[in-house]
């Protein structure tokens, strides 16, 4: 019951981050507010999201995961219900930003409660480990249908407004049924200089990831918020390496196989883009598809997903450790996008788009279900929410160096595509120089995941993890 209470949160923050997308078009259209001001209600919610992630995990520790969970939830509805209701870009950009940072301290407790309420018997581990990985990585499928459905039958404020019953089922459930101590007594003291520098590091970091997806990589804009971003974050690890109350202790990810772990997270979030975004495109704009109809078609990646999170987390983790699985996980998403490089102007879903959509769902599948309880594996309960809140960070800056640099590389492939065909029909040419920059980021994504296979597999040390080999 905890496991279905903490897996239905996790199912509003993920789905949360496409259902989003689908809605926007819409809400420009009845507030009123330009395509400039639309991505900023995408960038609003990264920007507080990402950079308070471990903040809010830290904050977990030492007030409660059940208390912060709570908050996070009651936060999150609230700031749904202003977003509904608003009636202009201002107040809608100031509720996304508080979904944001509700998120921030609703997703690494919900996680880091997972983590400790499965922490003795490893069988059970692995099971509540698979389906929370599948719900992990599903949610962005049911998005896509959820907000087209949505939009077509009421209005893209249901979009928001179905976040409050969601949440308040959620609460409801987490008051009776989850349970955690109030407190952790071994954090005492909250790192805020660290927790300061280590918020704005990131800000920074997805600040300038996010515009160089519109500005260019030689901007300003961009350059300036990547160093700043780094330096600070820097500063957070040598920080962290002598003060005696670390926000984020280094222990947890120097450790090879929890290291590895997150590596994976941050990979599939990088890749997860060169899927869901320029398959969408090419269904949408290639081949016509509506969203609602685009969205449903990506079911499937969601079933084959809940199959590969379900067999790595309780089956092959187990008896094989997490060495082969990840690794094969990432080769499988890779094959996936190898195939996608083969559609052309007249494929067929069946054929063309279906069997990348399932091995791609199945790969993604083996990663999550093994890499969020590797990275949370024998880490300390007082840092648990810190540990967990470092998997949701590595998969949001991952997403966000997905964004940037699929875009660049979708646009380079256009211009390219556009210099060496001057003499073809320009409506033609533009559908064709798209088709070219969905193959391009195909292959790009591929290589992504394939380096990260390659990388994971010499990280990972070999057998079981004790907790998992010990019956």
């Amino acid at each position: 019951m905890a496991l279905a209470v903490l897996s239905l949160a996790q199912l509003m923050d993920v789905l949360d981050g496409t259902i989003i997308n689908i809605a926007l078009p819409s809400a420009q259209q009845d507030l009123g507010f330009s395509s400039d001001s639309r991505e900023w209600l995408v960038t609003g919610y990264a920007l507080a999201y990402g950079s308070l992630l471990l903040f809010g995990g830290r904050l977990s520790d030492r007030f409660g995961r059940k208390r912060l969970f709570l908050i996070g939830l009651i936060g999150f509805a609230a700031s749904s219900a202003v977003g509904g209701a608003s009636g202009t870009f201002e107040v809608l950009l100031g509720a996304r930003i508080a979904q944001g940072v509700f998120a921030a301290a609703l997703a690494p407790a919900a996680l880091s409660l997972v983590s400790v309420t499965f922490s003795q018997n490893a069988s059970e581990r692995g099971r509540a480990f698979a389906v929370f990985g599948a719900v992990s990585g599903m949610g962005g499928a049911i998005g896509l249908t959820a907000g087209g459905l949505l939009v077509d039958a009421l209005s893209w404020r249901w979009c928001l407004y179905v976040n409050i019953a969601i949440a308040c089922v959620a609460a409801l459930g987490a008051v009776v049924v989850v349970r955690d101590d109030e407190s952790d007594d071994n954090v005492r003291t909250l790192d805020m200089p660290g927790a300061f520098a280590i918020a704005a590091g990131l800000f920074g970091i997805v600040f300038g990831f996010t515009n160089s997806a519109t500005h260019g990589w030689s901007d300003l804009r961009t350059m300036l918020p990547l160093i700043v971003g780094a330096i600070l974050i820097a500063g957070f690890v040598q920080r962290e390496r002598t003060t005696t109350h670390p926000l984020l202790p280094l222990s947890i990810i120097l450790d090879r196989t929890r290291g590895a772990a997150y590596l994976a997270i941050a990979i599939v979030g990088v890749g997860a883009f060169a899927v869901f975004l320029y398959l969408s495109y090419y269904l949408q704009q290639t081949l016509g598809w509506s969203a609602l109809h685009a969205g449903v078609a990506f079911l499937p990646f969601a079933f084959a997903l809940i199959v590969g999170a379900g067999i790595s987390g309780s089956v092959l983790l187990p008896r094989f450790g997490p060495r082969p699985v990840i690794p094969v996980g990432c080769i499988f998403a890779a094959a996936a996008l190898v195939l996608l490089t083969r559609i052309g102007l007249d494929s067929t879903y069946s054929a063309g788009v279906l069997p990348s959509i399932l091995l791609s769902g199945f790969g993604t599948g083996l990663v999550f279900g093994s890499a969020q309880n590797v990275a949370t594996f024998d880490v300390d309960s007082a840092d648990s929410g810190v540990a967990s809140a470092l998997v949701n960070t590595m998969q949001q800056v991952g997403g966000s160096i997905g964004l940037a640099v699929f875009t660049s590389v979708s646009v380079s492939a256009v211009d390219h595509y556009l210099a060496d065909n001057p003499n073809r029909n320009a409506v033609q040419a533009q559908t064709l120089a798209a088709l070219s920059s969905y193959h391009t980021v195909f292959w790009a994504g591929a290589a992504v995941f394939l380096g990260g296979a390659l990388l994971t597999a010499c990280i990972f040390r070999s057998g079981k993890l004790p907790l998992v080999a010990t019956q």
